[in-house]
């Protein structure tokens, strides 16, 4: 959701790059109310290190506002140096988002997010956003409220309201 939810922020072509041999697959239909579909260029590559091949070639082209990259692991230093160096051949105007399984941990990434349920009483639908590291700023949460325009922010679940983007260096 979270990944949906910044492709819906940008405007243009989003890549999102999933394993060949993942079995979840994305449903255009639950996808529906945070873009269109049609904006997606899905990849599949076969092998582990193409993930992070395709990634680096979205990103140096310069074409795309936003590269999804769906990893089986967190990624090493140097591949996360690798992304950003092609995002800087591209002019600097695409984005890398990494989703890693479990708690991430990849070295050397601008920020380090979580978007974690709390669906409240009656089925609504309610989230908790974990900034859990960012160069610039400390660790903080928010509590988000899901909605037919995406992410809402209604206010601190822990810590005060605020932006998200306060103090966020990427």
């Amino acid at each position: 959701m979270l990944a949906l939810t910044a492709a819906r922020a940008l405007s243009g072509p989003v890549m999102w790059i999933r394993p060949a041999w993942d079995a979840g697959r994305l449903n255009p239909d639950g996808m529906l109310r945070f873009l269109d579909p049609s904006r997606l260029l899905l990849v599949t590559p076969k092998r582990p290190e193409d993930v992070l091949w395709t990634a680096e070639e979205a990103l140096r082209s310069g074409v795309l506002p936003l590269v999804i990259a769906d990893l089986p692991a967190p990624p090493g230093l140097t591949a996360v140096r690798r992304l950003h160096l092609a995002a800087e051949a591209g002019g600097g105007g695409g984005v890398a988002l990494l989703l890693t399984p479990g708690q991430g941990g990849a070295p050397g990434v601008e920020s380090r997010w979580a978007l974690l349920p709390r669906h409240g009483v009656g089925g609504a639908e309610a989230w908790r956003l974990e900034r859990l590291r960012a160069r610039t700023a400390p660790e903080k949460s928010w509590a988000v409220a899901g909605g037919p325009k995406g992410l809402t922010l209604v206010g601190g679940a822990g810590d005060e309201p605020g932006d998200p983007r306060d103090g966020e260096s990427g």
